[in-house]
């Protein structure tokens, strides 16, 4: 399983700046190992938020994307008791979601 996101939200202003720090290692397909053999794909195809259950974000990636990659979005009408929750998925299956109440 997947290591969980490092996650943040906080309030002002009427809405939550959140920020997603992701663990995964992100692989193209196109680099080689030691032994010459390519290392195969593995990466985060699709990242969905929500505020409260209702879906407030939804996002296809490829392998254009670095490792642990960093997220950053606002939520219009989110209060400190809110809750904010991202999920992603990669090519092979594999998702996590994590939760988080707006401070």
């Amino acid at each position: 399983m997947a290591e969980p996101m490092r996650l943040r939200a906080q309030a002002a202003g009427g809405n939550a700046t959140v920020r997603v720090l992701m663990s995964h290692d992100m692989e193209t397909g196109q680099r080689k190992d030691a032994a010459g053999k390519l290392v195969p794909a593995w990466h985060i195809t699709e990242v969905s938020a929500s505020h409260n259950g209702k879906t407030v974000l939804t996002a296809e990636w490829g392998t254009g994307v670095a490792k642990n990659p960093f997220l950053q979005f606002t939520v219009k009408g989110a209060k400190a008791g809110d809750k904010i929750g991202v999920t992603w998925k990669d090519n092979h299956g594999d998702t996590r979601t994590d939760e988080v109440a707006v401070t």
